[in-house]
């Protein structure tokens, strides 16, 4: 066992981000920030973006172009990418609503978040702190967060493999089955990291096989940069799936930079990197997979950075991911805490109160297990 936490270290984790290159439509008549009624979020991409709140609503405003106006009642979440200004009635109304309000650069680094001081609760946060030298909670913790995270991916490929029958499939589901079933002989976090690892590395691949479009293929997950545009939509939806999950464990009170499964030297918000593993084939993984083989994106919605070989999404495209990205974070699943459907976006916070349930209360912590 001592080569195999040498093939992936999640641990050490990084905000996988998509850099938009130069634009070509900097000209056009249109906004390209992103909301429509159907979704949760405001996402601000265009630079020289201007909000101010009129009334009840939030306006978005960019140079002579159309403003976009939106209610504020239907805002659970504000992305800000790079130069964009927020006036202070926004923020203030941010603050009284509990509207969480992620700062990012124009590539999607995190930078900061603005959350009011009633989403802070500093008993919860004490705890963590505790739990945080309580190996045995690490510990536990993140044995189910991988077990959550190699069935998803698993189903995953077993749901879309079902009527294809590819040989290489079905050898990385066997491979993954069995790397599920060594967890219960697991007894440490550097193995039970090791064994996420290694499923990993069997996981892509596969994952790869299922890409049924034929101007693109996808053999070895790649970031920082992206090489090719399977890996670019990975890296850019594990971004969004990112800034969702830190929203929630804003909202519920908890600290985001205190984790279990995920740590390191620098200070990050470990805790949401643990809350994405369980959610990245269900929501990013077959997302990708639905965009490209449905043809909603071709090869020249993608751009190449010569400086670093990065393969990334042209403006126009990063919006209509966006808005495939809402939809999927809508669509209802079922979860075992309520006896209605939920949609995805809601899946994640259930997820989060799960955990601050197990924090409080000693309660084992469930992964989410999406249904085959």
């Amino acid at each position: 066992m001592t080569d195999i936490a040498t093939l992936h270290q999640p641990f050490l984790a990084e905000i996988e981000t998509e850099l938009p290159p130069q634009s070509k439509e900097d000209n056009s008549p249109f906004q390209k920030n992103i909301w429509n009624p159907k979704m949760a979020a405001i996402y601000l991409i265009e630079q020289g973006t201007s909000i101010y709140k009129d009334y009840q609503r939030f306006v978005i405003h960019v140079s002579d172009k159309p403003k976009l106006e939106v209610p504020v009642r239907e805002v659970q979440q504000i992305l800000v990418f790079g130069n964009i200004q927020l006036s202070t009635p926004v923020i203030q109304a941010c603050l009284q609503e509990q509207i969480p309000v992620l700062f990012l650069s124009q590539s999607g680094n995190y930078h900061g978040h603005l959350w009011s001081e009633e989403s802070t609760h500093l008993d919860n946060q004490l705890i963590q702190v505790e739990r945080r030298n309580d190996d045995y909670f690490q510990y536990s913790v993140s044995k189910a967060i991988v077990y959550g995270k190699l069935m998803n991916s698993k189903q995953l490929l077993l749901r879309l493999n079902r009527k294809r029958k590819i040989a290489e499939v079905e050898k990385a589901i066997l491979g993954i089955s069995q790397d599920i079933d060594s967890l219960d002989s697991v007894d440490n976090l550097d193995t039970l990291r090791g064994y996420e690892g290694i499923s990993a590395a069997r996981y892509f691949p596969a994952f790869g096989k299922l890409i049924t479009n034929p101007n693109f293929e996808f053999s070895l997950r790649n970031r920082q940069p992206p090489t090719d545009p399977i890996n670019s939509l990975l890296s850019f939806g594990y971004t969004l799936l990112f800034n969702n999950v830190l929203s929630f464990i804003i909202v519920e009170g908890l600290s985001p930079y205190l984790g279990n499964f995920h740590y390191g030297e620098r200070q990050k918000p470990y805790l949401a990197f643990d809350f994405m593993e369980e959610m990245r084939s269900v929501i990013v993984d077959s997302l990708v997979l639905k965009i490209i083989n449905k043809s909603l994106l071709k090869p020249q919605d993608f751009d190449i950075v010569p400086s670093t070989g990065g393969v990334y999404l042209n403006q126009s495209a990063r919006r209509v991911f966006l808005k495939q990205f809402e939809v999927r974070m809508n669509e209802e699943t079922t979860h075992p805490d309520l006896q209605s459907v939920v949609t995805y976006r809601h899946a994640i916070q259930l997820q989060v109160r799960r955990y601050k349930r197990s924090l409080l209360s000693g309660v084992f912590y469930e992964p989410f297990l999406r249904s085959v």
